[in-house]
């Protein structure tokens, strides 16, 4: 069974917090989601230079495999 660990996503998110997309990834891996939940804050004021009207923080389950896969790189406009 593959080890599992979550990654924060930073979503950039349109006014009504409806629309959002994924901004950046924050480099850390987190063994819990627990753990990743209680970075989101930190991340949050960290990534505040994203051109959204709102950003948020998303915890994803990830198993080596699908980091092996890759994530596609954005520019922290969502592209």
């Amino acid at each position: 069974m593959d080890q599992v660990f979550y990654l924060l996503a930073i979503m950039g998110c349109s006014d009504d917090n409806l629309d959002c997309r994924q901004a950046r990834i924050e480099p850390a891996r987190y063994t819990s989601y627990a753990r990743c939940q209680e970075a989101v804050a930190d991340a949050l004021r960290r990534n505040t230079d994203l051109d959204f009207p709102v950003i948020a923080g998303a915890c994803q389950r990830q198993t080596p495999e699908m980091a092996r896969q890759g994530a596609p790189k954005l520019d922290g406009k969502g592209r």
